[in-house]
């Protein structure tokens, strides 16, 4: 083990969850951040809308109101602890990014401005309530430049291009991770005292997606081989307006600014699944309206896709309909240059994907996997906890999309993610470096890259009959079919039988490339192992719960069952297979009841 390198603190993965805790790490603790990325590229910069936080720059708002709705979206499935305890810490952490640099989009006087966003309202009147911080529609990405300018000038040590292949735990402490350097393929051992689990989702095991090429949940599945449970797998979240076909997203922003969804009839069909606030209703609520408009027939010309109506004439329109005004009470209305300069990502997308130009023209779009709401088990501090008792293991963290603290429950509202990823990213990198400075350096396993070159190994001397690229599509199908928006048991078994196939087909796949620089053959085979774990996780946790919560919608049992299953799922994989346990939600001030848009 010729490369070892010593840390206080290694956090693995550089988007917004890793720099967030890589920069609060290291004000008081040496501190390395590893990313098999650039840092910039992560897949934070593609988050556009917003960041949710209860401001109160345009109209009335509070704290208590963004607590009970993201516990009203989460379908009373979210610890209320740590939703309470995210939402009265977002103002502080958006005016903390503004003071970073952050460049917010302002209001006239001023103030950092705020938009709509789904699921979002004001609790009095039911009716939508501006909460969205918003950078243009580049919001992710100006969180991440800023981030990533604050960590160089606070000298983080950054490893890029390194992939974390494996993490070590050792007497029940994590002890650091096992890299390969890409520019070379040595293998590198990173001695730690805390490690932070940073790494994203898993949205390529699904075949229509938001996400980004990397987003093979890599962290999820080297801590799940360690024996680490993950929590509530079966709630993955699809956003329901994903360019068709492509899945790139289409931010909720969009509707947040007046965009109606309209079916292949031309009719608006929001006011009849949430009469209240219409096309911001909840994302489980909308995908789940626009996939039984196009399975009832009312898709356009008869295929898997709707309309997404930006142009200003009908945002007018609908804007009058609904009685919907500016602050002041004047009649809301928008331009094609303001919606330009409101949406810029938005409008290239469509200009440069599908020749359409959003300011004269709908555009087609159809719900896309978005983002998982189960992963690692955390409690609201960042520290990773391994039973129903939330029993904390030590010198281990996560934060971001592969952590589950829970605040987000079985549906994530929009604007949530980079808020949770500013909170928790945080508070993470505090509790990681302040558990560093009392603690000794772990011992490290004898051979600690033991188990990452008898991964390769069987990579490269497989027989060959088998193709990654062919299992990867066949995996990212039948998940997208059978354990997709909607779900059935006789689906779902379809899947875990599919997935455990493509598994033992997995045995027989072999890499050809034998060069050492930059073998992405290599890396994309390794992570298809990982995508395969998590698939059939993801597909037993889902047939295990019984009913409707969410973004978890079973035909064969539609409603909540609060009785039976208010609980969180916990799965462990052993021996190859999915063990299944429970452990309680934590219910504060409001009593699960009917959702109500």
């Amino acid at each position: 083990m010729a490369n070892i390198h010593q840390f206080d603190v290694v956090v693995v993965g550089a988007g917004g969850a890793g720099l967030m805790a890589g920069l609060y790490a290291s004000r008081t603790a040496k501190t390395a951040v590893i990313s098999k990325l650039y840092p910039t590229r992560s897949h934070t910069g593609a988050a556009q809308g917003g960041i949710g936080a209860a401001l109160g720059n345009i109209e009335e708002d509070r704290p208590e109101w963004h607590t009970y709705d993201t516990v009203k979206g989460s379908d009373y499935l979210g610890d209320q602890d740590a939703i309470e305890f995210m939402c009265e810490e977002a103002p502080q952490a958006v005016l903390e990014l503004e003071h970073m640099g952050l460049p917010f989009d302002r209001t006239p006087d001023g103030k950092i401005s705020q938009r709509p966003f789904g699921g979002h309202t004001n609790n009095e009147t039911g009716k939508p309530v501006r909460r969205a911080a918003h950078a243009a529609d580049r919001t992710g990405h100006m969180i991440l430049q800023t981030l990533y300018q604050q960590c160089l000038k606070n000298k983080v040590n950054f490893f890029d291009e390194y992939q974390v292949l494996d993490l070590l735990i050792v007497d029940g402490k994590a002890v650091g991770v096992v890299a390969v350097n890409l520019a070379d393929g040595e293998l590198h051992t990173f001695h730690a005292k805390s490690v932070i689990i940073a790494t994203g989702g898993h949205g390529r095991i699904f075949e229509v997606t938001s996400n980004a090429y990397a987003y093979t949940g890599d962290g999820i599945a080297i801590a799940m081989r360690r024996g680490i449970p993950m929590e509530d797998m079966e709630f993955f979240q699809f956003h329901p307006t994903g360019i068709y076909k492509l899945g790139i997203l289409i931010t909720e922003g969009v509707r947040g600014e007046g965009g109606i969804l309209i079916n292949g009839q031309g009719e608006r069909f929001m006011p009849k699944y949430a009469p209240t606030v219409k096309d911001l209703a909840s994302r489980d609520v909308i995908s789940r309206a626009i996939y039984t408009e196009i399975r009832e027939g009312r898709g356009v010309d008869g295929k898997n896709y709707v309309w997404l109506d930006a142009r200003p004439e009908s945002i007018v329109k609908y804007a009058a309909l609904d009685g919907r005004t500016n602050i002041d009470g004047t009649p809301y209305t928008i331009t094609g240059e303001q919606l330009l300069a409101k949406l810029p990502d938005i409008v290239d997308f469509n200009r440069v994907y599908l020749g359409i130009d959003p300011v004269t023209q709908m555009m087609p779009i159809q719900p896309t996997a978005h983002y998982t709401m189960g992963g690692i088990p955390t409690n609201k501090y960042g520290e990773v906890v391994i039973d129903d008792k939330n029993t904390v293991m030590p010198g281990l963290y996560a934060a971001g999309e592969c952590a589950c603290v829970s605040v987000h429950g079985a549906n994530r509202l929009g604007t949530n993610s980079l808020l949770d990823l500013v909170v928790f990213g945080k508070y993470a990198g505090l509790k990681a470096a302040e558990y560093a400075n009392q603690a000794e350096f772990g011992k490290l396993p004898v051979d600690a890259e033991a188990a990452t070159r008898s991964a390769f190994e069987a990579l490269r001397n497989g027989s060959g009959k088998e193709n990654a690229f062919d299992i990867a599509v066949e995996m990212k199908k039948v998940m997208f079919d059978e354990v997709g928006i909607y779900r059935s048991e006789k689906g779902m078994k379809i899947a875990i039988e599919k997935v455990r196939e493509l598994r033992e087909r997995y045995k027989q796949v072999k890499v050809t490339d034998t060069g050492k620089i930059f073998n992405t053959e290599m890396l994309n085979a390794w992570e298809l192992g990982c995508m395969l774990e998590i698939a059939e996780v993801v597909a037993e946790c889902a047939l295990n719960r019984q009913e409707s919560r969410g973004g978890h919608s079973r035909e064969d049992f539609p409603n909540r069952d609060d009785v039976n299953w208010l609980k969180h799922t916990l799965a462990w994989w052993k021996d190859g297979k999915t063990a299944i346990d429970y452990k309680p939600v934590t219910i504060t001030k409001y009593q699960p009841k009917a959702r109500v848009y």
